[in-house]
Formats: C-alpha cells, sequence, structure tokens
C-alpha cells in the first residue's frame, strides 16, 4: 500500500452513516458533540444555506474517496469530511436518492432528537458523484 493511500485511509471520518429520518433513509454525518454545539449556536434561529461540494479522489486502482465540502452562509462555518467511496457506497446511493443529508452528534438519538437538516442545493452533483465513484470503484488496470 502506498504512502499517499495510506494517509487517506488515516484522515477518513468515521461518523458516516444513514438512519430512519421521518420513515426516509437519510445519509448522516456524526460530529463530536463540541462542533455540533458550536454550528448550532451560529445559526440557530437564522436562514441559512450550505453550498455543499463532493470532491473525488481516485486512484485508478479501484480507490476512491470523496471531500464532502460543506460551507455555511452564516457563522463563517466551513466544514470538510473525508469519506471512503468503497466502504461507505451507501451512504452515497442514499444521499443521490434523498438529496439531503444530516449531521448530528453521538449523543442524540438519531431522528428524535435535533439535526441539522441540509437539503443538497443542486442534486444532480449526488447523482453525478454516485456514477463517478462506481466508475472508479472498478480497478482500471485490470
Amino acid at each position: 500500500m502506498s504512502d499517499e493511500l495510506q494517509k487517506m485511509l488515516d484522515s477518513v471520518h468515521d461518523g458516516i452513516t444513514t438512519f430512519d429520518f421521518e420513515g426516509k433513509e437519510t445519509p448522516c454525518i456524526v460530529i463530536d458533540e463540541e462542533k455540533y454545539g458550536l454550528i448550532r449556536a451560529k445559526i440557530e434561529g437564522q436562514p441559512f444555506s450550505v453550498n455543499t461540494d463532493l470532491n473525488i479522489l481516485q486512484d485508478g486502482l479501484g480507490n476512491v474517496f470523496v471531500e464532502i465540502v460543506l460551507t455555511f452562509s452564516v457563522g463563517n462555518i466551513s466544514e470538510k469530511f473525508l469519506v471512503n467511496g468503497k466502504t461507505d457506497l451507501n451512504f452515497f446511493e442514499v444521499l443521490a436518492n434523498t438529496s439531503m443529508l444530516v449531521l448530528n452528534s453521538p449523543e442524540s438519538r438519531y431522528g428524535q432528537d435535533n439535526v441539522i437538516a441540509i437539503q443538497l442545493p443542486r442534486p444532480e452533483k449526488a447523482h453525478d458523484a454516485l456514477e463517478i465513484i462506481k466508475n472508479a470503484l472498478i480497478p482500471k488496470n485490470q
């Protein structure tokens, strides 16, 4: 395994999951309680939007990672999460299906406590990303 691949694997966010949110399977990024509290404090009671970028990194050998960048319109908040496309493919399938994701803390009960719900401004980005991820998971040197 290359050093670069190992660095990517070591940087992957481990709080990637899905859960039932109001009767619909929804992608979720779990962040630590302190960071979650800070984000909520900065956005609560204000209208806000979130620019969502899905930056896809691949090596042509079947490894694909997605850097999810969330930039909030208020509070000077920008968060990055690195996700392994191979192990968390379901997350991206659900993201393409729902066009939304939620941020939650490990202290919250998924779907029962307050979550930060983010509607993707351009749902086609999730569909395009899913296709790229699926194609990238197939090694090109076979």
